[in-house]
């Protein structure tokens, strides 16, 4: 096991108190979307820490539509997973073997990034939707301890300034109609079935709204900002902007993104809650600044930042200016601290990188 992801695994367990961890004793866990960022680090971590927590199993799905990572296939042949190719929108959940004994349910099965989700629109907001839909009708009746939905900062749309930070309380200002709506909407439409069945059939939902997660796990080639500028640093080549570098966000380092995660689930109850960090808030140019500091100690990175004009005309459409939660809810009822600056967790991103050039992280 690579070090930082052993530092980083570290992390996320210390910040679970011993109820948190006592509840996923015995337990069986039900993963959706197991092969993207965030299931990269799920799996390694319930892998990783599967003694001390004292996990029995876990289920894990995906359909593989943006490919089939080498590290799956490493994880295969661990007596804790049973890993299966599964089209969450249209195959049937009953079909695989031991999912009715699920404990913890976390259905992360939806395409995150604005590139790839708008190539597979539909998809995306079938998962959301329908996928959501079919693991209500499956588990509603059945004794789980916990269910995690993914939704989204997206939510959010474009806040104005007086809803900076944002809080959960904030309605969001998103069109419907844009280039993003198709997961913009859908995960605001998973968010109104979360309520209604928790309401109906009490059953014990969360509601992650992440902002702004990076780190290991992390595909080169997802064509978000973070994973943008790592490649760039790898190939010591100039990291290019499409855009003028001026809006803003918070990023959170998924050691500390994943133990919110854990803490949703883990809740018991229906609620909903921002997970990320609050500060610092940066411009996309002072990101870019970081990586290129933290690469000359990496790497020996000997790069610069530019800047261009993408050719995809929508690429900046509906993209918010500023994206900042407020994470007082999630501290006050989960106990939730993060403490990864970004300097410091842009550095070990780039050092797992570095550590696993060998073939670990090769997709």
């Amino acid at each position: 096991m690579l070090s930082v992801l052993n530092e980083d695994f570290d992390h996320t367990l210390n910040g679970l108190s011993q109820q948190e961890k006592e509840k996923l004793r015995n337990s069986t866990i039900l993963i959706t979307g197991c092969a993207g960022f965030l299931g990269y680090y799920f799996m390694h971590f319930f892998q990783n820490k599967a003694e001390v927590l004292g996990i029995k199993k876990v289920i894990a799905l995906d359909n593989f539509m943006l490919g089939y990572p080498q590290w799956i296939e490493k994880l295969q042949s661990d007596p804790i997973f049973n890993i299966q190719k599964f089209d969450i929108i249209k195959d049937r959940i009953e079909g695989i073997e031991g999912v009715d004994k699920a404990d913890f349910i976390i259905h992360m099965a939806s395409i995150a990034s604005p590139v790839f989700y708008r190539q597979y629109p539909i998809e995306t907001l079938d998962a959301n939707i329908w996928g959501l839909r079919s693991l209500f009708d499956f588990y509603k009746d059945k004794p789980i301890k916990g269910f995690l939905f993914y939704s989204s900062s997206e939510l959010y749309g474009n806040p104005d300034t007086a809803h900076v930070p944002t809080s959960e309380d904030y309605y969001g200002y998103v069109c419907a109609t844009g280039p993003r709506a198709c997961y913009d909407e859908s995960k605001r439409f998973g968010e109104t079935m979360c309520m209604l069945f928790a309401q109906k059939y009490n059953m014990p939902i969360g509601v992650a709204r992440p902002f702004n997660n990076y780190g290991p796990g992390m595909r080169l080639n997802d064509k978000r900002v973070p994973a943008d500028f790592a490649l760039a640093i790898k190939e010591n080549r100039n990291i290019e902007i499409l855009s003028s570098g001026s809006p803003t966000r918070t990023f959170c380092y998924i050691a500390d993104a994943i133990n919110g995660y854990l803490k949703i689930l883990l809740h018991g109850s229906y609620d909903f809650f921002n997970i990320g960090i609050e500060s610092p808030e940066i411009s996309i140019s002072q990101l870019a600044e970081i990586y290129v500091e933290a690469g000359k100690k990496v790497f020996g990175y000997t790069g610069k930042v530019v800047y261009a004009t993408s050719a995809d005309k929508d690429y900046l459409t509906n993209n918010p200016q500023r994206r900042c939660p407020s994470i007082d809810k999630a501290r006050r009822i989960l106990k939730y601290q993060p403490s990864i600056s970004v300097d410091n967790g842009v550095k070990r991103f780039l050092r797992f990188i570095k550590e696993s050039e060998e073939g670990e992280y090769k997709w």
